[in-house]
Order: structure tokens, then C-alpha cells, then sequence
């Protein structure tokens, strides 16, 4: 009769190890998620802007509100800001306006809330404040009146909610192509190479070395986005 002693003690401790590995590298992946988002944030904002002003630039008329006066498609110029925050690994972003510093042709003071009140289409009334007349231009044609005038959409139908729809078009649309794919990080996440090529040093680090090598991973992926 032949028999073969096996010691399988050693055999279920690798097991064991690498069984860890696979567990901490995916506890690893989720506890860099945040630090991940946060990198795809900050450059979906700065390709969000960079959309916007060329846009902006194509059309002018349609985008001169969220820029200072005759600046339009100018990054220096631009009156909207975005943030962002992150949650549970998830992004949400935000827009907001500032206020205007420079001076129309037609004006003699900055209209400081251009950009909202354009976008929002909210009624302005002006009045006559160190004079007894106001005077304005309308296509072309020089207007004097003593009483307050009531102008409902300032910058046009148009304008009116343009901001809003180009916000929409490049997340809801754009986002995945022009932050994700374009970096690269869609491809990156989807072939786990950092685990294979970690395995043996797995095989001994267990758990501990799995958390490393996959929070690793996931906030490298993030590197490829800046």
C-alpha cells in the first residue's frame, strides 16, 4: 500500500490569506472611493468651464450674460462658478453666479446681478437717480423719459435659462465621455490588474496588504483624471 502524507496546515493558511487579500482589496477600493471622487470633481469642473466658454464663443448672444461685459467666452470674464461635494463616494455638483464688476456702453454703473437676473429672466425697473430723465437706446434710437421704466426679461427669452441647459447637457450627457473615458478611468477600473499583480505578496500579507493594494488602485485612478 502506498500512502502520501499531505500537511494541508500550510496549504489552508495561504487559502486563508488570500481569501483576506480579496476581502481588504475591496474594503481597500471603498475606503478610497471618496478620495477618487474628489480628483474627478475638480477636473469635471475645470472641463465643465473650458465647455462653457467655447460654447460661449460660438454663440455669444446666447451666453453674454454669464461673462463681464463684451468679454464673452473669456476665462477671466466669467460671472458662474461650480462646486462640488462628495457623499458615500457619490459627486453632486452645483452652480453659482457672482456678481458683475464692469460697465455697460449704455451704463454709467456695473448691473452687479447680471448674470442671475438674466438667467432667471427677473423684471428690472429703472429709474432716474441724479437726473430728471432717464435716457437709453432702443435698436438704435436715443429715448429720453422722466418716468421709471419696467424692462420684464432684461436679457432676452433666449438667454433665459441657457446656463441651466448647457449644466444639464454636459452632466447628464457629456459627463461620462469627457471626464471619464476621455481620462481614461473607465478603462482603468475596469481591469483590476493592481490585484493580480499583488496576488503573491497576498498570499502572505492577507488582509492588511489587500486594503493597500486596492485603496492604491482606486485613488490611482484618480491621478489619471488631473
Amino acid at each position: 500500500m502506498i500512502a502520501v502524507k499531505f500537511d494541508d496546515r500550510i496549504f489552508y493558511k495561504d487559502l486563508s490569506n488570500i481569501l483576506g487579500y480579496s476581502e481588504g482589496f475591496l474594503l481597500g477600493a471603498e475606503l478610497g472611493k471618496g478620495k477618487l471622487a474628489q480628483s474627478i470633481g475638480r477636473n469635471a469642473i475645470e472641463i465643465f468651464k473650458d465647455f462653457v466658454d467655447q460654447n460661449a464663443r460660438v454663440d455669444n448672444q446666447l451666453y453674454h450674460h454669464i461673462y463681464e461685459w463684451y468679454q464673452v467666452g473669456n476665462p477671466e470674464a466669467r460671472l458662474f462658478d461650480i462646486n462640488y461635494t462628495t457623499r458615500d463616494g457619490g459627486i453632486s455638483f452645483n452652480g453659482t453666479f457672482s456678481q458683475s464688476r464692469s460697465v455697460s456702453k449704455n451704463s454709467t454703473t456695473p448691473f452687479y446681478n447680471k448674470a442671475e437676473i438674466m438667467e432667471r429672466g427677473i423684471p428690472v425697473t429703472i429709474r432716474p437717480m441724479n437726473a430728471s430723465v432717464l435716457a437709453f437706446n432702443i435698436d438704435g434710437e436715443q429715448v429720453f423719459t422722466p418716468n421709471q421704466v419696467t424692462v420684464e426679461n432684461p436679457g432676452g427669452s433666449h438667454v433665459m435659462g441657457s446656463f441651466e441647459r448647457i449644466f444639464d447637457l454636459f452632466f447628464k450627457q457629456h459627463f461620462r465621455q469627457s471626464v471619464l473615458d476621455m481620462t481614461g478611468i473607465t478603462k482603468y477600473l475596469s481591469n483590476a490588474k493592481a490585484y493580480k499583480d499583488n496576488l503573491k505578496s497576498g498570499k502572505t500579507g492577507g488582509k492588511a496588504r489587500g486594503v493597500e493594494v486596492g485603496y492604491n488602485w482606486i485613488t490611482k485612478a484618480g491621478d489619471l483624471s488631473v
